[in-house]
């Protein structure tokens, strides 16, 4: 079973329908005792790094969600700002992220030749696998998915690196770390190519890249 986590950071509906396009069983977890059974975690997210923070300690969600993801090994899919609080501090706030990919959520930031760039960075754009990766068929194929965000991840480990894509210059569009996989992406407004890279998800061996 998956469980999407419902800490009060967004509209929750468009992954739970993409997902069930699939037959899958899925359950919108608002109580921390519903990751118990799951198979598999999904923490979406929009807005700031130290609500999503604070939320997720006020409902209790910390314990069992380290509990899941380190000790029992659960794989989890951060999307958006869900990617971002697996980081372990944001510019955006003061609040400790979960700390689970050694990296940190920055700003945009452009050089002089890229200052008409707008932030946040929104709409369709490429991303380009760093490492060979089931979650990405066929990868001659240019795949294209839609972002809307003012920060990123920047990891201090490349290995964590899963995708980068460029707004400037390249940036961190996707990491992965056993089964820690993490998307600044929206698979879930992504069309056919997010429907490809679910699908992947829901298939994918934890222990792959």
């Amino acid at each position: 079973m998956i469980v999407v986590i419902d800490y009060g950071m967004g509209n929750l509906g468009s992954i739970i329908n993409m997902l069930r396009k699939f037959g899958t069983e899925v359950m919108l977890s608002s109580r921390p005792d519903d990751l118990l059974p799951a198979d598999r975690l999904i923490l979406p997210g929009v807005g700031a790094f130290d609500a999503g923070m604070r939320n997720l300690r006020q409902m209790g969600y910390l314990d069992i969600l380290n509990h899941k993801v380190i000790q029992e090994r659960t794989p989890i899919l951060g999307i958006c700002l869900g990617m971002q609080l697996f980081s372990r501090c944001s510019e955006e706030g003061l609040e400790p992220g979960l700390g689970w990919i050694d990296a940190e959520t920055i700003r945009f930031r452009f050089s002089d030749a890229n200052q008409k760039l707008k932030i946040p960075h929104m709409g369709w754009n490429t991303v380009r696998a760093s490492k060979e990766t089931p979650l990405f068929s066929n990868p001659e194929q240019e795949k294209r998915f839609y972002f809307v965000h003012s920060y990123h991840v920047r990891c201090n480990n490349s290995r964590d690196i899963l995708t980068t894509t460029n707004y400037g210059f390249e940036f961190t569009s996707a990491v992965s770390c056993g089964n820690i996989l993490g998307t600044q992406f929206h698979p879930e407004k992504s069309h056919r190519f997010g429907l490809e890279f679910f699908k992947a998800f829901l298939a994918r061996d934890p222990s792959s890249p």
